[in-house]
Protein backbone atom coordinates (compact mmCIF):
# COMPACT_ATOMS: atom_id res chain seq x y z
CA UNK A 1 0.00 0.00 0.00
CA UNK A 2 1.50 3.49 -0.97
CA UNK A 3 2.29 5.49 1.38
CA UNK A 4 0.55 8.90 1.36
CA UNK A 5 2.50 12.38 0.29
CA UNK A 6 3.01 14.94 3.06
CA UNK A 7 1.30 18.66 1.79
CA UNK A 8 4.22 20.40 1.38
CA UNK A 9 3.18 24.11 2.03
CA UNK A 10 6.21 26.22 1.64
CA UNK A 11 9.66 25.21 0.32
CA UNK A 12 12.55 27.33 -1.03
CA UNK A 13 16.35 26.53 -0.74
CA UNK A 14 16.78 26.50 2.75
CA UNK A 15 13.45 25.53 4.48
CA UNK A 16 10.13 23.49 3.77
CA UNK A 17 7.09 23.08 5.53
CA UNK A 18 4.04 20.70 6.05
CA UNK A 19 0.49 20.28 7.56
CA UNK A 20 1.45 17.66 9.68
CA UNK A 21 -1.41 15.22 9.90
CA UNK A 22 -3.87 14.25 13.38
CA UNK A 23 -1.79 11.30 14.62
CA UNK A 24 1.36 11.44 12.72
CA UNK A 25 4.91 11.56 15.06
CA UNK A 26 7.82 14.25 14.57
CA UNK A 27 10.41 12.08 15.30
CA UNK A 28 11.29 8.57 16.89
CA UNK A 29 10.11 8.40 20.52
CA UNK A 30 10.72 6.59 23.79
CA UNK A 31 7.03 6.82 24.36
CA UNK A 32 5.81 5.60 21.40
CA UNK A 33 7.95 2.28 20.38
CA UNK A 34 5.81 0.53 18.11
CA UNK A 35 5.11 3.33 15.49
CA UNK A 36 8.13 2.93 12.89
CA UNK A 37 6.50 5.89 10.74
CA UNK A 38 7.56 10.05 11.17
CA UNK A 39 7.23 12.94 9.65
CA UNK A 40 10.97 13.14 9.24
CA UNK A 41 11.14 9.97 7.80
CA UNK A 42 8.61 10.64 4.94
CA UNK A 43 9.60 14.01 4.15
CA UNK A 44 12.86 12.61 3.59
CA UNK A 45 12.01 9.80 1.97
CA UNK A 46 9.48 12.43 -0.21
CA UNK A 47 12.15 15.13 -1.18
CA UNK A 48 14.92 12.44 -1.62
CA UNK A 49 17.13 14.54 0.72
CA UNK A 50 17.80 15.30 4.43
CA UNK A 51 15.50 17.33 6.80
CA UNK A 52 15.68 18.61 10.03
CA UNK A 53 13.00 19.74 12.37
CA UNK A 54 12.93 23.45 13.65
CA UNK A 55 10.29 22.52 16.52
CA UNK A 56 8.27 20.20 17.42
CA UNK A 57 4.46 18.98 17.31
CA UNK A 58 2.55 16.63 19.20
CA UNK A 59 1.49 13.62 17.79
CA UNK A 60 -1.90 14.41 18.54
CA UNK A 61 -1.94 18.35 16.81
CA UNK A 62 -2.11 19.26 13.29
CA UNK A 63 -0.71 21.91 11.23
CA UNK A 64 2.48 23.55 10.39
CA UNK A 65 5.67 22.16 11.14
CA UNK A 66 8.70 23.59 9.44
CA UNK A 67 11.83 21.50 8.65
CA UNK A 68 15.36 23.11 7.87
CA UNK A 69 17.32 21.67 4.53
CA UNK A 70 20.59 21.74 5.95
CA UNK A 71 22.91 22.04 8.93
CA UNK A 72 23.58 25.64 9.35
CA UNK A 73 19.87 26.97 8.51
CA UNK A 74 18.69 24.05 11.41
CA UNK A 75 21.38 25.90 13.95
CA UNK A 76 19.54 29.40 13.26
CA UNK A 77 15.61 27.94 13.12
CA UNK A 78 16.78 26.63 16.51
CA UNK A 79 18.41 30.16 17.76
CA UNK A 80 15.18 31.98 16.68
CA UNK A 81 12.91 29.64 18.71
CA UNK A 82 15.33 29.95 21.52
CA UNK A 83 15.22 33.68 20.97
CA UNK A 84 11.12 33.66 20.85
CA UNK A 85 11.47 35.34 17.11
CA UNK A 86 8.57 33.20 16.07
CA UNK A 87 4.97 33.70 16.65
CA UNK A 88 3.56 30.51 16.74
CA UNK A 89 -0.38 30.50 16.49
CA UNK A 90 -2.96 27.79 17.37
CA UNK A 91 -6.65 26.81 16.71
CA UNK A 92 -8.87 24.51 18.96
CA UNK A 93 -12.10 23.64 19.76
CA UNK A 94 -12.99 23.67 23.84
CA UNK A 95 -15.50 23.13 26.67
CA UNK A 96 -17.40 25.70 27.72
CA UNK A 97 -17.99 29.70 26.98
CA UNK A 98 -14.16 31.17 26.97
CA UNK A 99 -14.06 34.86 27.41
CA UNK A 100 -13.77 37.17 24.62
CA UNK A 101 -10.05 37.35 25.20
CA UNK A 102 -7.45 36.77 28.18
CA UNK A 103 -3.70 35.24 29.26
CA UNK A 104 -3.10 32.76 31.24
CA UNK A 105 0.54 33.34 33.27
CA UNK A 106 0.54 29.49 35.06
CA UNK A 107 4.04 28.42 35.87
CA UNK A 108 3.66 24.30 34.52
CA UNK A 109 6.06 20.99 36.20
CA UNK A 110 8.80 19.82 34.22
CA UNK A 111 8.34 16.09 34.16
CA UNK A 112 12.04 15.21 33.51
CA UNK A 113 12.90 17.64 36.52
CA UNK A 114 10.41 18.35 38.36
CA UNK A 115 11.05 22.27 38.88
CA UNK A 116 8.53 24.37 37.63
CA UNK A 117 8.72 26.58 34.57
CA UNK A 118 7.40 30.08 33.56
CA UNK A 119 4.48 29.53 30.92
CA UNK A 120 2.23 32.38 28.93
CA UNK A 121 -0.29 32.00 26.42
CA UNK A 122 -2.25 34.54 25.35
CA UNK A 123 -6.17 33.77 23.41
CA UNK A 124 -9.46 35.15 22.12
CA UNK A 125 -12.56 33.84 21.22
CA UNK A 126 -13.66 33.18 17.25
CA UNK A 127 -16.98 31.57 18.19
CA UNK A 128 -19.03 30.45 20.91
CA UNK A 129 -21.73 27.27 20.22
CA UNK A 130 -24.07 25.96 22.35
CA UNK A 131 -25.81 22.61 21.06
CA UNK A 132 -28.99 20.16 22.18
CA UNK A 133 -26.27 17.09 23.23
CA UNK A 134 -27.31 16.83 26.72
CA UNK A 135 -24.26 16.05 29.15
CA UNK A 136 -24.50 15.05 33.21
CA UNK A 137 -27.63 17.30 34.29
CA UNK A 138 -27.41 19.30 31.49
CA UNK A 139 -29.70 19.14 28.42
CA UNK A 140 -27.04 20.89 26.21
CA UNK A 141 -23.27 21.16 26.06
CA UNK A 142 -21.75 24.28 25.06
CA UNK A 143 -18.49 24.91 23.48
CA UNK A 144 -15.57 27.47 22.25
CA UNK A 145 -13.55 27.54 19.10
CA UNK A 146 -10.09 29.81 20.71
CA UNK A 147 -7.18 31.50 18.92
CA UNK A 148 -3.86 30.90 21.06
CA UNK A 149 -0.85 32.30 21.08
CA UNK A 150 2.13 30.66 23.11
CA UNK A 151 4.61 32.43 24.41
CA UNK A 152 6.79 30.18 25.71
CA UNK A 153 7.48 26.94 24.25
CA UNK A 154 6.26 24.30 27.35
CA UNK A 155 5.71 20.28 26.78
CA UNK A 156 1.55 20.68 26.25
CA UNK A 157 1.10 24.02 27.24
CA UNK A 158 -1.44 24.87 25.44
CA UNK A 159 -3.17 21.34 26.26
CA UNK A 160 -2.38 21.75 30.25
CA UNK A 161 -3.39 25.70 30.01
CA UNK A 162 -6.73 24.99 29.05
CA UNK A 163 -7.25 22.29 31.26
CA UNK A 164 -6.18 24.86 34.32
CA UNK A 165 -9.20 27.24 33.33
CA UNK A 166 -11.54 24.79 32.98
CA UNK A 167 -11.71 24.52 29.10
CA UNK A 168 -10.25 21.48 28.19
CA UNK A 169 -9.63 20.85 24.34
CA UNK A 170 -11.96 18.24 23.03
CA UNK A 171 -10.28 14.62 22.25
CA UNK A 172 -7.59 15.33 24.81
CA UNK A 173 -6.15 12.99 26.14
CA UNK A 174 -5.18 12.74 29.45
CA UNK A 175 -5.02 16.52 29.88
CA UNK A 176 -8.49 16.63 28.86
CA UNK A 177 -12.37 15.86 30.22
CA UNK A 178 -12.37 12.27 30.04
CA UNK A 179 -16.21 12.56 30.31
CA UNK A 180 -16.38 15.07 27.00
CA UNK A 181 -14.13 13.11 24.66
CA UNK A 182 -16.08 9.59 25.41
CA UNK A 183 -19.33 11.75 24.45
CA UNK A 184 -17.74 13.21 21.28
CA UNK A 185 -16.53 9.78 20.86
CA UNK A 186 -19.67 7.76 21.18
CA UNK A 187 -22.04 10.78 19.17
CA UNK A 188 -19.73 12.07 16.68
CA UNK A 189 -17.37 9.44 16.08
CA UNK A 190 -14.62 11.53 17.10
CA UNK A 191 -11.31 10.01 18.34
CA UNK A 192 -8.89 12.84 17.38
CA UNK A 193 -7.48 16.09 19.51
CA UNK A 194 -8.77 19.69 17.80
CA UNK A 195 -6.20 21.43 18.44
CA UNK A 196 -4.61 23.19 14.96
CA UNK A 197 -1.09 24.80 14.16
CA UNK A 198 -2.25 27.80 12.12
CA UNK A 199 0.21 29.61 11.54
CA UNK A 200 3.86 30.51 12.39
CA UNK A 201 5.81 33.91 11.80
CA UNK A 202 9.66 34.28 11.66
CA UNK A 203 12.58 35.93 10.12
CA UNK A 204 13.81 34.21 7.16
CA UNK A 205 16.94 32.82 8.80
CA UNK A 206 19.00 34.23 5.68
CA UNK A 207 17.02 36.73 4.08
CA UNK A 208 15.84 37.93 7.25
CA UNK A 209 12.79 39.33 5.51
CA UNK A 210 9.04 37.86 7.50
CA UNK A 211 7.80 34.29 6.41
CA UNK A 212 4.58 33.79 7.14
CA UNK A 213 3.48 29.98 6.51
CA UNK A 214 0.07 29.02 7.35
CA UNK A 215 -2.04 25.60 7.00
CA UNK A 216 -5.72 25.03 6.06
CA UNK A 217 -7.76 23.17 9.02
CA UNK A 218 -7.88 19.57 7.87
CA UNK A 219 -10.81 17.35 8.15
CA UNK A 220 -11.01 16.06 11.50
CA UNK A 221 -10.89 19.87 12.38
CA UNK A 222 -13.40 21.22 9.66
CA UNK A 223 -15.51 18.34 11.10
CA UNK A 224 -15.45 19.71 14.39
CA UNK A 225 -16.83 22.76 13.41
CA UNK A 226 -19.50 21.46 11.16
CA UNK A 227 -20.73 19.80 14.23
CA UNK A 228 -20.72 22.85 16.32
CA UNK A 229 -22.09 25.31 13.18
CA UNK A 230 -19.31 27.02 13.43
CA UNK A 231 -17.93 26.93 9.56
Amino acid sequence: MPVPLLEIIYKDDQLVAINKPHGLLVHRSPIAKDVDVFAVQLLRNQLGTKVWPAHRLDRKTAGVLLFALDPETNTELHQLFAQRKVKKTYRAIVRGYTDDEGIINRELKNHESGEYQSALTTYRTLARAEIPLPHGPHQTSRYSLMELEPHTGRRHQLRRHLAGIDHPIIGDRPHGCNKQNRLWKNTFGFTHMLLHAAELRLPHPVSREELIIRAEEQDVFRRGREVLGMV
